[in-house]
């Protein structure tokens, strides 16, 4: 069948969008391996079903390059409220989106009856191992450890719907992420597999970051991943809490905060590439 998409992205974390409220897509882990291949497909870091649904606006389903379901995607959900604004979905500001994380709501930011921005309540970050899941005998694994690839890493792991593991160091342009993000995301300490960031702390209002995204590998920006780097840095004390911190990525800029009682908000831009339409088999 011919199925229209529309090709998004947010920060440069790019995915393709398919009308889950008219189309029905059944292998949709096969679709995503088919679609996101930049060179034999339209090219994505993944796809993103956006359907109907009975507890929220809409309910939003992602699958990585790789065909593995994710739970949610910050830069993602930020786009899906842009794409339910425009097709006309819902005539309003303000949504919900039903993720595998749970519900998430968004302030839809509009210029000219499109949607430039939005800002997303992430929920709450969790640093308990069982969470992550961290297969270890510890509560948390905060400023801790682990021998990757016969080197030795200091990093926290916590939970923002999904699994990070971050690490903080200098010159992070210079890390061989092809090589050692393997090596993490497979490593056995994390049975669901793990996301990493590698970041650096320019000052006490900006960071720079560098991930390597489960299923996807590295790519430009990683909303989630923006919110683990800068609750990690206040959990370590290199951060304040209660301070909007602006996240540098390859694909642009993410605006976190993070209270207190370690809730989270991401602001981020949902650009729209090219809408199009693709013969699938669907069987």
């Amino acid at each position: 069948m011919k199925l229209p998409f529309t090709k998004m992205h947010g920060a440069g974390n790019d995915y393709i969008y398919i009308d889950g409220f008219n189309y029905k897509i059944n292998k949709p882990d096969n679709l995503a391996i088919k679609l996101s291949d930049r060179h034999f497909g339209i090219g994505a870091d993944g796809i993103v079903i956006i359907h109907p649904s009975t507890v929220a606006d809409c309910r939003m389903q992602m699958f990585n390059a790789d065909g593995s379901e994710g739970m949610m995607c910050g830069n993602a959900i930020r786009c899906v409220g842009k794409w339910m604004f425009e097709h006309k979905q819902i005539e309003k500001e303000h949504l919900t989106v039903e993720t595998l994380s749970g519900i998430k709501t968004l302030q839809l930011n509009i210029e000219q009856n499109k949607v430039v921005s939005a800002s997303v309540d992430m929920g709450k970050v969790s640093f308990k191992c069982s969470d992550i899941p961290v297969d270890i005998m510890m509560n948390e694994m905060v400023e801790q450890y682990l021998m990757v690839d016969n080197n030795e890493y200091q990093f926290t792991a916590l939970s923002v719907g999904n699994p990070h593991a971050v690490i903080f160091k200098y010159n992070i342009e210079e890390i061989e992420l092809e090589k050692i993000g393997p090596k993490f995301e497979h490593h056995p300490i994390f049975p669901q597999r793990i996301n990493t960031e590698f970041v650096e702390i320019i000052n006490k209002n900006e960071i720079k970051m560098r991930v390597w995204e489960r299923g996807s590998g590295e790519t430009w920006a990683c909303g989630t991943g923006a919110c683990a780097a800068v609750a990690a840095a206040i959990k370590s004390n290199r951060l304040q809490a209660d301070t909007p911190i602006t996240v540098h990525l390859k694909g642009g800029d993410l605006v976190i905060k993070v209270d207190k009682e370690w809730n989270v908000n991401m602001l981020g831009n949902a650009v729209e590439v090219f809408e199009g339409e693709i013969e699938i088999y669907n069987d």
